[in-house]
């Protein structure tokens, strides 16, 4: 068996994220840790501990949207389904997390292209594979490069109402992308929105779980040492009460 992290990792300040969904990490070393070990042995020294070390542990800000994560249909709206209330993070079937693994390529299209459900059909057709329910479809959208930089907001093709439909109705529940967002990149689709003031461009992917409840991932990575299909993938979010999203260690597993 062989794995493949599909995650990236929770940085420090990284540029990854607008300045409105900071990461912040603070570390404690084993010298700081020293002195918090000791507030729970009130009569400890540092003779009584290892070279005079205590534990290092992390103090962290962030957000549920930090990292790899899985978005909930909560995020998108409060109802789903047409009408039922959407559902939150710790509610979501964990059965749905473990799947068979389809990976399209879309990293040829230029950054900001929505992808059609006709795309879709055209790369089924071109690695010969037929969707079946619960499948677990990632994308990669041309962004992954651009992971550590600012540019990677901007970069990537995105994929519309259209093409998110047309997969949730081949009953797939889980999908996902290299890039920031599902939908494409937000600032260029806002650049088309103020020269059209079109409502439907706004956050269409992501509106799409308004009438079908689904999952995806975000910000995954090494998409590019997939096959096509023949892995399995495994996608299971920490469990946070009422929550719109999730953090994953999503893998790929390879038999």
């Amino acid at each position: 068996m062989k794995i493949i992290d599909l995650s990236v990792d929770i940085e420090d300040r990284t540029p990854n994220d607008p300045p409105s969904m900071p990461t912040e990490i603070d570390y404690w070393d084993h010298v700081k840790g020293s002195e918090h070990i000791k507030t729970f042995f009130p009569t400890a020294t540092n003779d009584d501990l290892p070279k005079g070390l205590g534990w290092a542990i992390e103090y962290i800000k962030l957000t549920t949207h930090s990292g790899t994560h899985l978005d909930a249909p909560w995020h998108y709206h409060p109802t789903m389904n047409n009408g039922q209330r959407a559902r939150t993070i710790d509610e979501m079937p964990l059965e749905w997390c473990i799947s068979d693994g389809v990976m399209l390529n879309f990293s040829h299209f230029p950054d900001g292209y929505v992808v059609t459900a006709q795309d879709i059909k055209d790369e089924l057709d071109r690695i010969d594979y037929k969707l079946k329910p619960l499948d677990i479809v990632l994308v990669q959208s041309g962004a992954q490069k651009y992971f550590g930089s600012k540019e990677y907001l901007v970069k990537g093709c995105g994929m519309g109402k259209e093409a998110t439909l047309y997969l949730l109705n081949q009953g797939i529940k889980v999908v996902g992308t290299d890039a920031w967002s599902w939908d494409s990149p937000l600032p260029l689709v806002a650049e088309k929105f103020k020269e059209t003031h079109d409502k439907s461009l706004i956050w269409e992917g992501h509106f799409a779980g308004i009438e079908k409840e689904y999952y995806h991932l975000e910000k995954l990575t090494n998409l590019d040492k997939l096959p096509p299909f023949g892995f399995k993938v495994s996608c299971l979010p920490i469990k946070i009460k009422g929550a719109s999203a999730g953090w994953t260690r999503t893998i790929a597993i390879m038999s």
